[in-house]
């Protein structure tokens, strides 16, 4: 009765968790767009500094990296990696809307940013899930981890009544 009890109360604390992914994913796609922001502003600057010195801005790049100077070349592999970052950032936004209430989700945990995630994280504020798509994720987690137990149960119990 205890086991029977205590799965049921984490079954119930899984899908109150998992009810909440889709908030999850709705502050992680806000913070998205605020990196996408603030990424283009930088290598919109970037690119406009060697527009006017005549350059594209993978040719700025090149000419950053291959210097002699250390700190000229960190700054031209920094810029690189944020115009790289900034392309998968756009791709996964694009990705995320376009894809429909229930993908949203699968796009959002396969091309999850550790960075971006890590950050809505720690600023991360539960809500009640009042959409189809959160009632169908506290119901996941809820029968998910009951079936779990469920399933644990009986493998202990066919353990315990066999000979030993």
């Amino acid at each position: 009765m205890i086991a029977r009890t205590l799965a049921l109360a984490l079954a119930l604390v899984g899908g109150v968790t998992t009810s909440q992914l889709p908030e999850f994913a709705q502050q992680y796609r806000q913070r998205l767009g605020g990196a996408i922001d603030a990424l283009t502003q930088v290598v919109d600057d970037f690119r406009e500094d060697a527009a006017r010195q005549g350059l594209s801005l993978q040719e700025a790049i090149g000419r950053l990296s291959r210097t002699s100077d250390d700190f000229v070349a960190t700054q031209g592999a920094r810029v690189e990696r944020s115009v790289e970052r900034l392309d998968a950032l756009v791709r996964q936004r694009d990705a995320l809307r376009e894809a429909g209430p229930f993908q949203r989700l699968t796009v959002f945990l396969r091309d999850l940013d550790p960075q971006l995630a890590q950050a809505t994280f720690e600023d991360f504020e539960p809500a009640v899930p009042a959409t189809a798509e959160g009632a169908v994720a506290a119901g996941g987690g809820f029968l998910g981890l009951l079936l779990t137990f469920g399933l644990l149960g009986r493998i202990v119990r066919r353990m315990r009544r066999r000979p030993g």
